[in-house]
């Protein structure tokens, strides 16, 4: 069992005036907010030696101890589900996710998770990020697919998360987007919970900072297939950010992606319909991966396009002179 781990934070001048949670957050994006908000509330983080509240405002010179302590027994249960499993050594190992699997448990959805296949698979995971997701360096949404990486000890998952908050750490989606989009554009805009609907995200004003690059690869009749680099890695981030452009992600259930069919020409509508009958979730896939690895070596990994997503670029190929 890991020991606890300790880390120390000064805040500088551009992150005065943010939420202690946040300040957190934006220094550990391996850490969900629920879990930072956990431990401060149990007295495991100080603020100049004196314990605070999550939403005290950090102040410029602040000396902020994290303390991440040892983890406690898992309550997730070891699952026999299939993994595809495409590298694995001593100190970690990258998975390509199918649609339809959450990366971890929660509330209502106990089992069927990464989280209790990788119980099964390894016996050795990272304990830092907490007792439910053990060795979760990065998440993907339940139905997209595609790479992330999973620490099997807690150097190897400091090193990572280092890579992610330094933004060294290279991650590239194809996304099948409503529209025409003819150049490069990068999104920059705040998200945070929708204050109307909080099982959703938006653009919110004083919402975490968070920035897309979309690069267009080729333009179909309606859509666009496009390039993703995330320069942060947000909830929902890609979904969100380019529903906020108006190009939301093909077939997205959430985020407007299924209701377009109406809006575009009358004569390009069964192709819409048909493409949207080929896919049940948002048309996209993390294809590359790329990072350091702990013995120095820097690691790339590719993942081809799953099935379903094939078969929408497949048609709209067919169809479009």
């Amino acid at each position: 069992m890991a020991a606890s781990i300790t880390q120390l934070h000064t805040v500088e001048e551009t992150e005065a005036s943010l939420r202690l949670d946040v300040f957190l957050q934006s220094r550990h994006e391996d850490l969900s907010r629920s879990r930072l908000q956990n431990l401060i509330a149990d007295g495991d983080v100080s603020v100049n030696g004196a314990g605070v509240r999550s939403s005290y405002r950090v102040r410029t010179g602040d000396r902020v101890e994290l303390r991440i302590p040892e983890p406690v027994e898992l309550g997730a249960e070891p699952q026999d589900l299939p993994l595809d499993i495409i590298f694995e050594d001593e100190a970690l190992l990258v998975v390509d996710k199918p649609s339809g699997m959450a990366v971890h448990p929660a509330p209502g959805t106990p089992s069927g998770t990464l989280v209790n296949a990788l119980l099964y698979h390894c016996h050795d995971l990272s304990g830092i990020n907490g007792v439910l997701r053990p060795g979760i360096v990065h998440r993907l949404d339940r139905d997209t697919t595609g790479l992330l990486v999973v620490a099997k000890n807690d150097e190897a998952h400091r090193l990572l998360a280092a890579q992610l908050e330094q933004r060294r750490m290279d991650r590239r989606y194809v996304a099948f987007c409503w529209g025409v989009i003819d150049e490069p554009v990068r999104i920059e805009a705040p998200l945070g919970r929708n204050p109307r609907d909080r099982m959703r995200m938006a653009v919110v004003e004083g919402g975490r900072h968070a920035v897309t690059h979309a690069k267009p690869v080729r333009a179909y009749r309606f859509a666009t297939q496009v390039d993703v680099r995330l320069e942060t890695g947000r909830t929902h981030q890609i979904r969100v950010h380019m529903q906020h452009v108006g190009h939301p992600v093909f077939g997205d259930p959430t985020y407007g992606g299924r209701n377009r069919v109406e809006g575009i020409e009358p004569a390009r509508r069964p192709l819409a319909r048909r493409l949207l009958a080929c896919i049940d979730r948002q048309a996209l896939h993390a294809r590359l991966l790329g990072f350091d690895h702990p013995d120095g070596r820097h690691l790339e990994f590719v993942s081809p396009l799953p099935p379903d997503l094939a078969q929408v670029l497949r048609i709209a190929g067919e169809q479009t002179p």
